[in-house]
């Protein structure tokens, strides 16, 4: 019995390859017309996906901008961290305290538009010490104005000893 089944299905699988190697013949008509009177239409025009393009990258220039702001607002909060840590805990050791952050010139990409609207992918330095500096130079502004305003007062009471005393002498007299 297995060698009937066995040879049934050679004969079926030799019946089946040989349908294959049958060439399917199809009559083709040679009266169809030659020209074309509908067209795909194009979903978008083309102008619109240069200025969707245009969109996107201009879009991509202010990302990166954004980011850049956002890193450059993490490095300087790195730095007031390591400050405050540094005045907060005066029982760390001092070689350590000194040393718990060193600071080089760091930037961060910068992404600017020339006239001819074309880009420049370019690196802006961040200023670590901008707001010692701004702290240091309203220091000197307050202590300037407070040297002025006292001695705008010392002149003042010395005018106004200077009066009683010449008005004493007078009525002395």
């Amino acid at each position: 019995m297995p060698y009937k089944l066995g040879s049934l299905a050679r004969g079926t699988m030799k019946k089946i390859s040989d349908n294959y190697k049958n060439l399917i013949s199809l009559e083709i008509s040679l009266l169809q017309p030659a020209t074309l009177t509908t067209a795909i239409v194009p979903l978008q025009p083309q102008e619109e996906k240069i200025i969707s393009g245009w969109e996107r990258l201009v879009a991509q220039t202010e990302r990166i901008n954004q980011m850049a702001k956002e890193l450059e607002g993490a490095i300087l909060e790195l730095k007031t961290m390591a400050s405050t840590l540094k005045t907060q805990h005066p029982s760390m050791k001092e070689q350590l305290c000194n040393n718990i952050c060193q600071y080089f010139v760091v930037g961060v990409p910068c992404v600017k538009q020339k006239p001819d609207d074309s880009f420049i992918l370019t690196m802006r330095k961040v200023d670590l010490f901008r707001a010692e500096r701004e702290a240091g130079l309203l220091a000197h502004q307050l202590r300037q104005q407070t040297k002025k305003r006292l001695a705008s007062q010392q002149h003042r009471k010395n005018k106004v000893g200077l009066r009683l005393t010449q008005g004493a002498d007078s009525k002395g007299r």
